[in-house]
């Protein structure tokens, strides 16, 4: 089962990771650079919108398989790089809520609206969102490997 656990683990933060790394190093700067915003806005509004099922997935799967390996050692025998891990998880699980309840809620409402204005306000709130979860998934990962 532990096993299992780790492979869960490691499978949502790949999914997670990996996603963010396509929209920030990929999809956004093409279509920022080729598609005007009544072209743009609804693209990454669509693409989001799938991207973050399997994010929402990959937020429960990190959260379930992390308690569960914590609780089969205890916390007070976790290593540091278990309990730095957890709380990185915890900050980068509340900035993915308030991503999407927030800002991704209004774009898509001001997408529906053709509100292009409003959903470009609301999407440039995103990106800075999504890079500090980017990177906090790396540090997540580096704290994991180094503070053993």
């Amino acid at each position: 089962m532990a096993l299992l656990a780790k492979f869960l683990h490691l499978s949502g933060a790949i999914v997670w990771l990996g996603g963010m790394a396509f929209m920030l190093w990929a999809l956004r700067p093409v279509a920022v650079a080729q598609l005007q915003p009544p072209a743009r806005l609804p693209l990454l509004a669509g693409v989001l919108a799938r991207f973050f099922v399997a994010a929402w997935i990959s937020v429960g799967l990190l959260a379930l398989t992390g308690a569960y390996m914590l609780g089969s050692v205890g916390m007070k025998n976790a290593p540091i790089g278990w309990h730095l891990m957890m709380g990185i998880g915890l900050l980068m699980f509340a900035i993915f809520g308030h991503l999407y309840f927030g800002p991704f809620s209004r774009v898509k409402k001001a997408v529906a609206l053709a509100d292009w204005p409003q959903a470009g306000r609301q999407m440039a709130k995103i990106h800075p969102l999504v890079v500090i979860n980017f990177t906090l998934g790396w540090l997540a990962i580096a704290v994991m490997l180094f503070l053993r």
